[in-house]
Order: C-alpha cells, then structure tokens, then sequence
C-alpha cells in the first residue's frame, strides 16, 4: 500500500515568513502523495484586534461569533491558505487549496451549547463522513491538497474547525486507501519533559506513558488535545503518528531520530 504523508502545520512557522518558506521547501521536496493541514489562529487574533475584534478563548479554543466567523474564513481560506498555495507553486508543488465545503470534503455540525457557548465551531462526526473518494482523486492527479481549518454543516454555513482534529480525521479517512503517516509539526522539537528545555524530547509516548505524563502536569493545555487526536487517529488505523519540528521534516518523513513518536 502507497504512503500517504499528511502533514498538519502551525505555532510559530505560520507566523514567521522565513520559517514558513523553508518548512514549505522541505514540504515541497517530499515524495508525492502528500497533504497539508494548516492553522493560522494567531495571525486571525493579530488581523481581528486591527478590525476591533478581540480574541475570545477559552481553554485554548477560540470563541466563534458571527463576525470572528467572518474573521477566521478570511484569514485562513484566503491570506494564509492562498499564500501557502502559492508558494508551493513557485516551489513546483501543484498544490490546491480547500476548505472542508470545497468538494464536501469535510461535513460538521455545530457543536452544541453545553457549559460553554463555543458559537460557529464545528464537530467532525467521524471519518466515515470524509468524502476520502475526493482527496484521493486529487492525489492521483498529482495535487497536493492543503486545507484550511474550516468545515461546513450542510445547510450553508462555514464553521471553524480545531485543525489537529482536521488533521486526525482526514488522516483516518485515507487509512484505508494508504498507508497514513500523520506529522504534526510546529516550531519544537517533539512532546518535551521539560518546557523550558528545547533538547528534553520525550522520544516516544504510548497510551499508558501519556496518563502518566498528564497526571505529573508534564503534558498540559493545548498538547492534550493534539495527543488525544494522535491517539484517535492510532486506534482507526493510521500507522504512524509523529509531533516534531518543522525544520526536521525531512527527517521525520525518512524515519530518522527526530520527534515524538506516539504509539499504542
């Protein structure tokens, strides 16, 4: 079976433009089929506080009204996912932006009011509804597929999506069409024992490591959900799952010793 690589994209690499151009070398330059997932909430907050919309988040997750709805499908459909696509075209990467309404790719509901009002943010049911049979017929064609972390509820609305869980689902979807290697990327080195050490890279986590590592308070905020995403996507079928540096990409991709891996 073929290897997909699926790549989610975000931190401190969106921001940068430096950091971003070589991310997206070394992103370029990978063996074909491939597929990116990017985020882009910091630079949403820093456009929305010029327009007068200030950033409400509550335990990392952002807040979507009707006018941070607009916010967010400008600047992630539009400034940074168009920008990436071009780039990667001057970088003969044939790439093709999406959101999940594109194509039906990725079909959501409204995320009910419980405790929390989250507004226009989107649940994806599960991977059985990805339109998978779209996304591979983009890759045999020789696209490069990067999607924006917005999705649709059928009935005519966009809604902001958390992109690891975009990236979890899609990588789920395809599993049974490839054999899926889920990348997360972003501007450290791995999962780390220690936050203020960038060299203290725990080099591989399992269900019952991550307990531990949650109860110690060694693993918090927005790391849990992205490790919840890697462990949903292990146990539908994906084959490998890795959270690493964008600058060591390429040595994620050729199994090298770089990254977290995360295992069952």
């Amino acid at each position: 079976m073929q290897t997909l690589h699926i790549i989610k994209i975000g931190g401190n690499i969106l921001d940068s433009p430096a950091k971003l151009e070589s991310f997206l070398l070394d992103f370029a330059a990978l063996p074909e089929p491939k597929l990116l997932i990017h985020g882009g909430g910091k630079i949403a907050s820093t456009i929305g506080k010029k327009l007068g919309i200030e950033p409400n988040m509550v335990e990392g997750r952002r807040i979507t009204d009707a006018e941070t709805l607009k916010l967010v499908t400008m600047v992630y459909a539009g400034l940074v996912n168009k920008n990436v696509v071009a780039q990667l075209q001057s970088m003969s990467c044939n790439a093709i932006g999406l959101t999940g309404a594109d194509a039906n790719i990725i079909p959501a509901s409204k995320r009910p009011v419980k405790q929390i009002d989250y507004g226009f943010v989107g649940d994806v049911a599960g991977p059985e509804t990805i339109n998978a049979t779209v996304l591979d017929t983009f890759l045999k064609s020789g696209l490069t597929p990067v999607c924006a972390p917005l999705t649709h509820d059928k009935v005519g609305n966009l809604l902001n999506t958390n992109a690891d869980t975009i990236a979890s689902v899609l990588a789920t979807a395809m599993a049974h069409l490839y054999q899926v290697k889920l990348i997360y990327c972003f501007e450290k080195k791995g999962v780390l024992q220690d936050a203020d050490n960038d060299e203290s890279v725990i080099s591989r986590i399992n269900k019952k490591s991550y307990k531990q590592l949650k109860e110690d308070g060694i693993v918090t905020l927005g790391m849990i959900p992205k490790l919840d995403n890697a462990f949903a996507a292990l146990d539908q079928g994906v084959s490998a799952v890795i959270i690493g540096d964008a600058a060591e990409i390429n040595t994620i991709v050729a199994g090298g010793e770089a990254g977290t891996l995360i295992s069952l």
